[in-house]
């Protein structure tokens, strides 16, 4: 047997992770033993999800090797592990234990830098300050957040990609947030200026001041050394206490330089195709290389880098070539991806442009001058066509007739399909981890797997970004309706049926807890996906109590508080304001509220106030006085009817051509509190010009001179859609009968978090389906939804009126446990907002009585 080599890499980041990943699955190990070599204290974490260490528990959700260490024997993870020196001669590298000091030689056979690269901080002055940070490591993000606990404002300088996490960073940390971007737009590298102009709208909505084309001259501090702000050139300063840099990366190649190995002329050790550096011996992946003298900073080209040293340690022909640098990221809750030849440099190309400013998307495609391909393309604030639209390009797969149609909405002519049945096997799904769809069924069809859960697991793909995991399940179910197999729409391993089916078993047997659904249907405890949804089940047919004691333990967080819980700890108190209508009286009684108990308020778009900032012990105080006033709980926290929005209809407006206030509050007082798959909201408008917003709803009511024209389908969030015309000139009883059998048959059938328009588009048919059962009564159901409908009004009751009536679910509002009483005036509570207050404890509060004083009418 020959003697055994040594494989030492020196980086422990995805890339470095990847390539001991890929050396023990294919065998490198038996050749070498490995010694990895990680700077930071931590084992290789999810640097693409770096943001979400924010709401995570702990550092371990991250880590992409929760235990530590390799399951191997010929592979030794050393943490804290600091490389000084490269001696090429001796084939040594000089390590620094970065806790007690102690330096160590460590020999090598072969040497793989892994190093990654740095955050690039211009020579700004003041850039040394106190309170001036970089957006790489946790550790970063742990300084980051010290900092925010004395800050009101923060400041990231750069726009791009790692600019807008950060952005997104202090935004979860309560910061009012600025960016500025020298460059003339958002993300320069991936967006045209069209597309920068539609993600700037969307971010300053959340409160992030925008700054673009602007320079930085200076970081400016107060006596003490503490930054204060940023002086801009030729515009206003901006005050701030925290600024974080996001402008670029840079290799880290010092080591490569100080042992000699050639470098490219903008960084980076200097690889051939197979990430050979200058020295046989070394061999350079990720950030720190630069192929051909290109540096490539995603870590999907860092893990085809990772897989191509590993094929030439293993004599195999594996080349890197370049790398798809298409990218597919929420920022900031807005989804933006860029694929291909994004700024059509290919001659001859042509555009196709569909905008659309009031929703806040827009899309271009990039094609031949022939149209017969794609070469690339701009997504802004609706990428669910990603996953077909990326493949094309890499696969080469004619276009369409109406290549248009793949960026158009539904109601506009668009294809509403994944199409990604249509692509080759050779097209790349997965660009992270390099998978095909042809690998995807593969693992399907002979290895067993049934689910995107195991696919995942055995092919790598929607590991990484998760951008693609949408593609890899209309895979999976294309595949199995060709090859005759059931598609598994399991709700989750406890029960073996969907959420449709079990509304229906529930229906059909009439159970009224959740352990009798799990004993006569289901296996094992529960999870925290069909305990709610079975709750929710339960709410929609039966209507009690969510904190009724053989309800309360299967509610979310939110549920079973009555509050949105937030991102400090505290909650949220939203009354109810049909039709957002309310009296004087009425207004004064949520202003005094939110006076005395410290809270922020805000007018919402659903023509409500909300309270931020309750403690969990103050709630039942809070909601006492509100209901004392006649308001009503407003749902926030439930998977329920939110509001019916509403103009001011042809009472005030002479424009109006019906009473839409009237309207909307009849909506809303008759489906308040029906709890459904997911939120639902609604609109009426009282006439064509729309001031309602009725289209953007789940359900939209706009006026005519004969009646009410009823669109549904009507959604915001990741995926924006119009709603569509279900009936026109309707008169007010056809139209409340109308929109009882819609939202009682979505309330049935649709699936657990799957809102209208997803739904709608999921049944075969779509909207003519919705119309033939909701209109036409083809299933003989209308009378059956209607009666459900009426059975939900006619049980109605108020839960915050309910639990403060009820001295057991009173008792669950305390933030300590052990301490249900007054709390304890040791214990100081600090806050993020100058206007927030603490309560004064002392002020009497009577729970329960009903008397209104001037709430909704």
């Amino acid at each position: 047997m020959s003697q055994r080599e040594r494989l030492v890499v020196v980086g422990h980041g995805m890339v470095g992770h990847r390539l001991v990943q890929a050396a023990i699955e294919r065998g490198l190990t038996e050749r070498y033993d490995v010694v990895v070599l990680g700077e930071e204290p931590r084992a290789a974490y999810d640097r693409v999800a770096l943001t979400s260490y924010f709401s995570a528990t702990c550092a371990e959700e991250l880590s992409l090797l929760p235990g530590g260490s390799y399951d191997h024997d010929a592979v030794e993870l050393r943490l804290s592990t600091e490389v000084v020196a490269i001696d090429r001669d001796a084939r040594t590298v000089t390590t620094r234990d970065k806790v007690c000091g102690t330096e160590t030689t460590v020999a090598y056979d072969q040497l793989v830098l892994a190093t990654g690269a740095a955050p690039f901080v211009p020579p700004v002055p003041g850039r040394e300050h106190e309170g001036v940070f970089v957006y790489r490591t946790i550790e970063d993000l742990d300084a980051i957040r010290e900092a925010s606990h004395t800050a009101t404002s923060g400041i990231v300088i750069g726009g791009g990609l790692l600019g807008l996490e950060a952005a997104n960073a202090l935004v979860q940390l309560g910061l009012q947030t600025h960016v500025v971007e020298m460059a003339p737009r958002l993300m320069p590298v991936q967006l045209d200026q069209a597309g920068g102009s539609t993600l700037v709208r969307h971010i300053e909505k959340l409160g992030v001041s925008v700054h673009t084309g602007v320079m930085t001259e200076a970081i400016t501090a107060d006596e003490a050394g503490r930054v204060n702000g940023l002086a801009l050139k030729d515009a206003a300063p901006v005050e701030a206490q925290v600024v974080v840099f996001s402008a670029g990366i840079r290799p880290r190649d010092l080591l490569a330089r100080e042992c000699g190995l050639e470098v490219a002329d903008r960084g980076g050790v200097l690889v051939d195709d197979q990430c050979h550096s200058s020295d046989e011996r070394i061999w350079a992946i990720g950030e720190c290389a630069a192929p051909a003298g290109r540096m490539y900073g995603l870590v999907a080209p860092g893990y085809d880098m990772a897989e191509v040293v590993v094929d030439a340690l293993l004599d195999g022909p594996g080349r890197f070539t370049g790398a798809d640098m298409s990218t597919k990221l929420k920022l900031l809750g807005v989804d933006v991806a860029s694929f291909g030849d994004a700024f059509a440099t290919t001659e001859g190309s042509l555009e196709l442009v569909y905008s659309d400013a009031v929703a806040g998307v827009y899309k271009k495609l990039v094609v031949t001058e022939d149209g017969s391909r794609l070469l690339g393309g701009i997504l802004v604030g609706d990428a669910a066509a990603y996953g077909l639209l990326r493949p094309m390009v890499s696969s080469g797969i004619p276009l369409p007739e109406n290549p248009e149609e793949l960026i158009l909405p539904a109601s506009r002519g668009g294809s509403t399909g994944s199409g990604v049945a249509a692509l080759p096997d050779e097209a790349q799904i997965c660009s992270c981890n390099n998978v095909s769809k042809g690998d995807i069924v593969h693992a399907v069809e002979h290895d067993g797997c049934e689910d995107v859960a195991s696919v995942k697991k055995c092919t790598n793909a929607g590991t990484t970004c998760g951008s693609c995991v949408t593609s890899v399940k209309a895979i999976i179910e294309d595949h199995f309706a060709k090859t005759g197999r059931e598609v598994n729409r399991a709700l989750c391993e406890h029960f073996a049926v969907s959420r449709s089916e079990l509304f229906e078993i529930v229906a059909i047997h009439g159970y009224r807890t959740f352990a009798d659904v799990l004993e006569a249907h289901g296996t094992g405890r529960g999870c925290d996906i069909c305990k709610p949804t079975v709750a929710s089940i339960l709410a929609s047919q039966f209507n009690e109590h969510v904190l009724e004691g053989r309800h309360r333990g299967l509610q979310d967080t939110n549920d079973a508080f009555l509050a949105n819980i937030q991102k400090n700890g505290t909650y949220s108190v939203v009354p109810r304001i049909p039709g957002g209508e309310v009296t004087p009286e009425g207004l004064i009684v949520i202003g005094e509220v939110a006076r005395d108990f410290g809270l922020y308020t805000k007018i919402t778009g659903g023509q409500r106030i909300d309270m931020f900032g309750a403690r969990l012990e103050d709630l039942p105080l809070i909601w006492g006085r509100l209901v004392d006033a006649g308001f009503e709980s407003g749902h926030a926290y439930g998977k329920s009817l939110r509001t019916v929005k509403s103009c001011v209809g042809s009472e005030w407006c002479r424009y109006g051509v019906q009473e839409s206030v009237s309207m909307a509050i009849r909506l809303e007082l008759r489906y308040r509190g029906l709890r459904s798959p997911h939120k639902l909201k609604g609109g009426v408008s009282g006439c064509a010009r729309e001031c309602a917003e009725a289209r953007g709803k789940d359900f939209g009511v706009i006026a005519t001179d004969k009646g009410w024209n009823l669109y549904v389908g009507g959604n915001g969030g990741a995926t924006p859609a119009h709603a569509q015309l279900l009936a026109g000139d309707l008169d007010d009883e056809t139209l409340v009968r109308y929109l009882d059998r819609f939202l009682m048959y979505y309330v049935r059938t649709a699936d657990r978090l799957q809102r209208t328009a997803p739904w709608i588009d999921s049944l075969d048919g779509g909207l003519d389906r919705v119309k033939a059962v909701v209109v036409d009564d083809v299933l003989g159901l209308g009378s059956e939804l209607e009666r459900e409908m009426d059975r939900h009004v006619a049980s109605y009751f108020d839960e915050w009126k309910a639990t403060l009536e009820d001295p057991e679910k009173l008792s669950r509002f305390v933030s300590f446990v052990n301490a249900p009483g007054v709390p304890d005036p040791n214990i100081s509570f600090t806050t993020e907002r100058d206007q927030i207050r603490p309560v004064n404890h002392d002020e009497p509060v009577v729970l329960g009585s009903t008397i209104p004083v001037g709430g909704p009418r």
